[in-house]
């Protein structure tokens, strides 16, 4: 067996040791409790009332499988399968991106400047966690979301069925589409849209479980293209958004200006950029 003991303390301490390499201890300790959450069924406070606490063979096995897929820096939500995302449960894996903190701050931002407007669209939808939080939340509010990606779109519909919500997903491919209304069949009151923003270059910069564990289609753009889905969903947005609607992108931090400028060129008011909690430049807004 991986740890000479199956005593719940030293499982812990060995996945310290073994995880330590790749990740830091906050980390690490985040992971711990999610794997005993997910193969015991303990909170935090189960974990620390059964500390001295023996595991049978069976489920020993299940921690040790479970760590060789972390050594191999898969991500800890693809073994778990679901993760949380503004508190509510998410099923993932290797067809949609892991839902990050940052988009939590931007449907933040919709569900409060967005109360009684009549459809929203989220174009990039993935997992589908923008607009089955959106209309979890705004529950008078028709919802729809598009994806290139029909394996990304099995997800989201059973995420908008795990969570309850009557979401519209649509198969589209944004950047061969003319127009919204004749994709969708759908007039929107406000687009949102977390597109591919992390140009190749900025690959470098990327952990070794992102880069291998989760889809380059919606992370990465070409270098010379950066504002390539920006430009694209503002023109779409600006001829089918009625006056007073509203756009919003979660962005690049490096091309939060030039988006704005791309945003005012296209006849757009009210544009503000907004920080997130890391400080960083990284939702930018506009009233059509």
């Amino acid at each position: 067996m991986f740890v000479n003991s199956n005593i719940v303390n030293e499982i812990i301490t060995y996945y310290d040791e073994k995880l330590s390499a790749l990740y830091p201890s906050n980390e690490v300790k985040n992971i711990t409790e999610m794997m005993f959450e997910h193969f015991m069924g303990w909170d935090k406070i189960t974990l620390r009332l059964n500390n001295k606490s023996s595991l049978s063979e069976s489920e020993l096995l299940l921690f040790h499988k479970a760590l060789k897929r972390l050594l191999k820096n898969e991500p800890v939500q693809h073994i778990t399968g679901e993760m949380e995302f503004y508190s509510l449960p998410f099923k993932v894996n290797k067809n949609v991106l892991i839902p990050r903190p940052e988009t939590e701050e931007l449907v933040d931002l919709v569900i409060k400047e967005c109360k009684g407007y009549e459809t929203i669209l989220d174009i990039g939808t993935g997992s589908g966690c923008i607009p089955i939080s959106l209309k979890k939340h705004l529950k008078n509010t028709f919802v729809y979301g598009v994806d290139i990606s029909e394996n990304a779109l099995v997800v989201a519909r059973d995420n908008a069925e795990l969570n309850s919500t009557e979401v519209t997903f649509v198969k589209e491919d944004v950047l061969k589409m003319s127009s919204l209304e004749n994709s969708i069949k759908k007039g929107f009151d406000v687009i949102v849209s977390n597109p591919p923003y992390i140009t190749n270059s900025e690959k470098v910069l990327m952990s070794e479980n992102v880069l291998t564990f989760e889809p380059h289609v919606a992370l990465f753009i070409e270098d010379d293209e950066p504002l390539l889905f920006y430009d694209k969903i503002g023109h779409l947005a600006y001829d089918n958004l009625p006056s007073g609607g509203k756009l919003y992108f979660e962005i690049n931090e490096h091309y939060g200006d030039q988006i704005m400028a791309l945003l005012k060129s296209i006849g757009f008011s009210n544009i503000r950029m907004l920080k997130d909690l890391q400080n960083k430049d990284r939702i930018v807004t506009a009233i059509r």
